[in-house]
């Protein structure tokens, strides 16, 4: 079992299940409707949990109703959360998911009135307690203080950030990981058509970091150095919710890595995690807090 910190935002999800995605203008009913907790890296701890591990999660809560069935998710998961900051008043970031149940797409609209993790206060931790560090790649300036930080202070301890978006002076923060999960919507965003190539034109960018990138269906493609892998996509014999799918092959990844799976190996594996949460809704799907 090891210990994992990840630093990241938690949400409130609001998920609609409808049975076609209305046209604009359109009055529909949904077929119905959950509350769930939501946010990139708690998604990913929690299926890093069901895996075995230990996990931490580093983020920001305002005191209202909504942060408390955050709290609560998090506790049933066995996600500590000592390293939270807590804040007097704002609102906790909520996602309005609209779930297409003919295709299993989902649409975001998102709002949140938080800041986001500081520095000030990662620098208060015992980084010397866990064995991997995952970070969302948002709030630039301050990650890349943290890694910094993560680096001087604990060298040998593993780094992984997720490069969901293209957020101003993301490049600074490359060189700064060991493991960078890029996705399908940062390489469109940069005019790249296919993960093979993103990893490709980032490279001279990213010095000896392992670079990954998921592609949905067509699978998920690794670069180590001059190594390159690719594994193809796992899918359930029905789809039925792809939200934290991205989430999920990330903890797959992680878990694999820190096993010892080598990067061709790590990334079939995190492909299978990731199709076997497609299967499923919700990520309540596998190990000890499963169904």
């Amino acid at each position: 079992m090891a210990q994992i910190l990840a630093v990241g935002i938690a949400t409130l999800d609001i998920i609609n299940s409808v049975a076609g995605y209305p046209s604009e203008d359109d009055e529909i009913r949904a077929v119905s409707q959950r509350l769930c907790r939501g946010g990139n890296t708690t998604n990913s701890l929690t299926v890093l949990s069901q895996l075995g591990h230990q996990c931490h999660w580093a983020g920001v809560l305002a005191d209202e109703p909504d942060a408390r069935h955050i709290e609560a998710d998090l506790k049933r998961h066995q996600i500590d959360t000592t390293d939270v900051l807590r804040l007097t008043e704002g609102k906790v970031p909520t996602s309005y998911i609209t779930h297409n149940l003919a295709n299993g797409s989902r649409t975001i609209v998102h709002h949140r009135d938080l800041p986001e993790y500081p520095f000030s206060q990662f620098q208060q931790i015992d980084l010397k307690q866990f064995d991997w560090l995952h970070f969302e790649g948002r709030n630039v300036a301050e990650t890349r203080q943290m890694l910094t930080w993560a680096r001087q202070q604990a060298p040998g301890l593993p780094r992984s950030v997720e490069i969901e978006k293209d957020r101003d002076g993301i490049e600074t923060l490359f060189k700064l990981a060991d493991v960078l999960l890029f996705s399908r919507a940062f390489a469109q965003g940069r005019g790249q058509s296919g993960a093979a190539s993103l990893l490709k034109a980032m490279q001279p960018q990213c010095g000896s970091t392992k670079l990954i990138c998921a592609w949905g269906e067509a699978g998920a493609w690794a670069l180590d150095g001059k190594q390159a892998f690719h594994s193809p996509a796992f899918p359930p014999p029905q789809l039925i919710d792809t939200l934290g799918a991205g989430d999920t092959f990330n903890a797959g990844l992680i878990d694999s890595l820190l096993s010892g799976l080598d990067l061709g190996a790590a990334l079939e594996s995190a492909c299978r995690l990731a199709g076997q949460k497609c299967g499923h809704q919700g990520l309540d799907f596998y190990g000890r807090h499963s169904d």
